[in-house]
Parts: structure tokens; C-alpha cells; sequence
């Protein structure tokens, strides 16, 4: 069988580590539903090691044994040392996958560590806490090196085996900088592959503006290496700093590239379609607008002014577009009511609530049933601050224990 390119969206970990934004975790919760949705292989969705991840990462982890989350694999990031893998488990006992993080490059180990670590005690670490991690019960642990791409090819293949040795089951390419050009990477992960035959993820940043082109490139190398790949995504591409890879990008790149959808082979499952609807809530979440000019999804993305793109457009769309508006879930008319508008929220009362649910095809036996939702939606939208989602609406009525779980702490 041919090898595939799968997609782990990283939105609930590195997205969220944008600067200046915060993303409550019902809504995280609501973007693991949607990826689930679109086909995502994985979900990496928090730090088990932070007390304020931890009842939302184990509140999620129960949507998975209740089959709400249906395929997609849920995953934890923690440093790669033995005790961030032994709190992870502990605090989230049934997690089942984890990417265990550490850096690799010369710069990064005198920088950060100031003399107190060598590259020899990095992978004596690593190696140590895949072991802890296979002994806890992790049935997939990814080793992740950190600034990879500024790290020689030698030490990254001893860093791979190592973790390889030691029961680990991918290894994580992190362009940490965002410096990988899309020549180069696809070099590297090919020697990569070639030398260690071990799957590889491609994890790049778009300090220069190439995140997608270098991910897909090293996923091509990983491929003709001769093991499967996986893109690190999150949706609308954000992140630290200038963001990560885009989702529907790459996507996109993967689907309707001539040379890259032959070459690099998507998983079958993912479904482009959810597109519109991911992009869109993600925005809405984060509170941060998609560019007009974004891939897919953006107000320009299938907008024509000009007289000659116009004109060939009307003759046959495929004259100025490669894909269709319906390829990515848009074209549907979206109709907002102009009359009167009954919302909940913080303050709502309960015959305004009530009729809300009507609306959404949810009705209640009697007041007393629906105070009891009603106070959970009340607390979100505290929680949230901002009006819920019909889609956030419907999941707090449907699994109301689950989300007290997710909107509470314990410090």
C-alpha cells in the first residue's frame, strides 16, 4: 500500500498560543468536534501537565468513549522528561496518545539549557520518557525535536533511532523558526526517512511565509522515503508568532496541485467540505477575522473584478478557478433574521431560553428541565464571552455533565 500524508491539527495547542488571544475551552472542545467532522487523523488538544487543561482534556477524552468523537485520535503535548509524561497520566489517566517535545539544535541547547545539558543527555531523556509513557499506557507517543530544521542531519537521525528504540511510533519535524525553505526540507526529511525508515510529521511555522509549500514538500520527501507523513495544521493558520500551516491550505494544496495529488497522497477520509464551516467558527472563537485574501475560505477567494477574469469566469469557472466554492462547503445562501430576535445568554430568563431550544428543534418537559441546561448556558456564555453557537447550544443541552466538566477548574 501506498504511503499517505495524515493530518494532526494542532489548533488547541499551538494555535491557542497565539499572542493576545485566549480560546475558552468549550470552544476547543467545539473545534475537536468539527475536525473529528472533516476526517483529522489526530487532535493534539492541550497540555495534560496544566491544572486548567485538565478537566477539558479528560471531559474530551469522555466524548471518545461515548463515540462523539468518532475516529479522529485525541493527543497531549508535554516536555520530553519523565516527569511531565508520569503528571500527564496522572492527571489524565485515560489519555492514550502523546507528543513528548524537546530541542535539539546547538543554539537552542546552550541558549535554553546555559551549559547545563549536551545533545548526549537530550536523547538519554527522550529515550527515558518514551519508555515511561509506553509503560503508563500511551499507545502512540511522537518524539518531537524542537528547531529541528537548525539541527544537524546527524544528531537528528541518532535523536529519531533513539526514540525509535525505545518504542516511540513517529518523529516530529519542527521548523520552530519557520526557516525550512521547500528544497531544502524536502531533502532532509527524504535522508531522514531514508536512514531511519520511521514515519515523519512536518511541524512549520510562517515566519517567512512558506509554512504550507515547506510542510507539503517535506511530507513529499517523508513519501518518497518510503514512510508516511504527517502535516501539523491549525485552522486559518494561526499561531505563534506569524502562525502555523494553514488547514485548508494544505488541503488544498494536497487535492488540487497537479504534480502534489499524485505524488503526495491525502488521507480519503479528510473532507474538504467542512471547510467553510471550521474556518468560520475558528474566527468567530478565536475573535480574529480571516484575511480576504485567504485560501478557501476568504471573502475574496472566488471574488472577480476584473473585465477579462470576470468575463472568463462567466464562460467556465475553471478558466479563474481551480476549485469550486462547493468544494470547500461554501455557495449556500446564509439567511439572518430580520425581525425579531429572542437570544440566551448570561442573563437570559427562561421562557426567552425556552423558546431559543424550540428553534433548534430541542424541547424541554417542564421549567424545572430546562432551568437546569439553562443555568449551564448562562455560566458559557460567561465562560465564552461572547453569544454561543447554535452548535455550542445544542452540545451543552445534549451532554450537560460533560460540560460542567469542561467549564470548570480545580487550582
Amino acid at each position: 500500500m501506498k504511503n499517505k500524508v495524515y493530518l494532526i491539527d494542532v489548533t488547541n495547542r499551538d494555535g491557542v498560543q497565539t499572542s493576545r488571544i485566549l480560546l475558552p475551552k468549550l470552544s476547543k472542545t467545539m473545534l475537536n468536534l468539527y475536525l473529528d467532522e472533516m476526517g483529522v487523523f489526530q487532535s493534539e488538544i492541550g497540555f495534560p501537565t496544566l491544572k486548567h487543561e485538565v478537566n477539558y482534556i479528560n471531559a474530551n477524552l469522555d466524548l471518545v468513549k461515548i463515540g462523539v468523537i468518532k475516529r479522529m485520535r485525541l493527543e497531549g503535548w508535554c516536555r520530553a522528561i519523565p516527569e511531565d509524561v508520569k503528571l500527564t497520566f496522572k492527571n489524565c489517566p485515560d489519555i492514550k496518545h502523546i507528543n513528548i517535545s524537546i530541542s535539539t539544535s546547538e543554539i537552542m541547547i546552550k541558549g535554553k539549557f546555559l551549559g547545563k545539558k549536551t545533545f548526549k543527555d537530550i536523547v538519554r531523556s527522550l529515550s527515558e520518557a518514551v519508555k515511561t509513557a509506553k509503560e503508563l499506557g500511551a499507545e502512540t507517543v511522537g518524539v518531537n525535536a524542537e528547531d529541528a530544521s537548525r539541527t544537524d542531519l546527524e544528531r537528528l537521525i541518532e535523536f529519531i533511532l533513539v526514540g525509535k528504540e525505545a518504542g516511540a511510533d513517529r518523529f516530529r519535524y519542527c521548523d520552530t523558526l519557520g526557516t525550512d525553505d521547500s528544497i531544502s526540507i524536502y531533502e532532509r526529511i527524504k535522508t531522514l526517512a531514508l536512514s531511519t525508515k520511521f514515519p515523519i510529521e512536518m511541524h512549520c511555522h510562517n515566519d517567512l511565509g512558506m509554512a504550507e509549500a515547506v510542510s507539503v514538500a517535506g511530507a513529499q520527501g517523508a513519501i518518497e522515503g518510503g514512510v508516511d507523513s504527517y502535516i501539523n495544521t491549525t485552522v486559518n493558520g494561526y499561531g505563534e508568532r506569524c502562525g502555523n500551516c494553514d488547514l485548508v491550505s494544505t488541503i488544498l494544496a494536497l487535492r488540487f496541485s497537479h504534480a502534489l495529488k499524485e505524488k503526495v497522497p491525502l488521507d480519503e477520509k479528510v473532507d474538504l467540505k467542512k471547510s467553510w464551516k471550521i474556518g468560520r467558527y475558528a474566527s468567530y472563537a478565536f475573535n480574529i477575522p480571516i484575511p480576504i485574501n485567504q485560501p478557501g475560505v476568504g471573502a475574496n477567494a472566488f471574488a472577480h473584478e476584473s473585465g477579462i477574469h470576470a468575463d472568463g469566469a462567466l464562460k467556465d469557472r475553471r478558466n479563474y478557478e481551480l476549485y469550486d466554492p462547493e468544494d470547500v462547503g461554501r455557495g449556500k445562501p446564509e439567511l439572518h433574521e430580520t425581525g425579531r430576535i429572542i437570544t440566551t445568554g448570561e442573563y437570559g430568563g427562561i421562557k426567552g431560553f425556552r423558546h431559543v431550544y424550540d428553534k433548534l428543534g430541542i424541547h424541554f418537559h417542564d421549567d424545572n428541565e430546562a432551568r437546569r441546561v439553562l443555568e449551564l448556558v448562562q455560566y458559557a456564555n460567561l465562560h465564552t464571552q461572547k453569544p454561543l453557537t447554535d452548535d455550542e447550544l445544542r452540545f451543552i443541552a445534549t451532554y450537560p455533565d460533560i460540560t460542567k466538566k469542561i467549564l470548570t477548574t480545580n487550582p
